[in-house]
């Protein structure tokens, strides 16, 4: 009885749509790929919170040349070291790049962990963040943060920026929206569950319209997620050249 409960919910959790759409991640990750491989014959790169496959990080991982670790505080399907993000266990200077993606929200002190990301990577050193802005609760009770743009570019002051903007847009936070607003009618664990499904099932389209938004300008300050694609530098953005650079 319990082996086919297990296979139902397998079964039901592949066939149920995502609220999420990312349209930026592949692209981003080419490019720093591209970055690293003209700059180094096997770059060295640190996934930080890497215990499940990241959004179009494949783009990176495909090329055999760039050596990948993937480490995280638990253990999952892709766990190759278990580490803490506030005190990495690496030397100074340790790899060429280091990708945070969907992880500064969980932990307690993000400013802390982009320090440590910063000095394992020399200077010129790449990071590649992804970070939420508007998304509801989600892997609770270790949830802790949320970023604007500036925020988040805030968080990466010590690195000069690539790229960055964007990667879940207005469709993605209303279809979450919508989704914790239909399940918030039951607190019964079942109920709540069976209500969040049909949410799923019937407004999962919702995030489609990121197409037609993701490029506007609205989508800077109604974004689901931003990215930050940059490398280290001997100089720190200050406040005031940080609100300049509002868009």
């Amino acid at each position: 009885m319990e082996h086919l409960k297990k296979v139902f919910k397998s079964i039901l959790k592949k066939i149920t749509p995502s609220r999420s759409l990312n349209l930026r991640s592949a692209k981003q990750f080419r490019k720093l790929a591209d970055l690293l491989i003209v700059e180094n014959n096997a770059p060295r790169v640190l996934v930080v919170g890497g215990r499940i496959l990241g959004c179009g990080i494949h783009e990176l991982l495909d090329i055999k040349s760039i050596q990948v670790l993937e480490t995280d505080i638990q253990i999952g399907p892709r766990t190759a070291l278990i580490c803490d993000a506030h005190a990495l266990p690496f030397r100074n200077r340790s790899f060429d790049a280091v990708i945070i993606q969907a992880v500064l929200e969980h932990v307690f002190d993000p400013v802390q962990c982009v320090k440590e990301i910063s000095r394992v990577l020399p200077e010129n050193g790449y990071v590649y963040a992804e970070t939420p802005f508007m998304q509801q609760v989600h892997d609770a009770p270790y949830d802790f943060h949320r970023f604007t743009y500036l925020g988040h570019r805030r968080l990466f002051r010590q690195f000069s920026e690539i790229a960055s903007g964007p990667v879940a847009g207005p469709g993605t936070v209303l279809c979450w929206a919508y989704v914790f607003f239909l399940s918030s009618f039951s607190d019964h664990k079942y109920l709540k569950a069976v209500l969040m499904r049909i949410a799923l099932f019937t407004g999962f389209w919702i995030k489609y319209f990121d197409y037609f938004l993701i490029n506007k300008k609205g989508s800077m300050d109604g974004a689901s997620v931003y990215y930050f694609l940059g490398h280290k530098c001997g100089t720190c953005l200050s406040d005031q050249e940080l609100i300049s650079s509002f868009r």
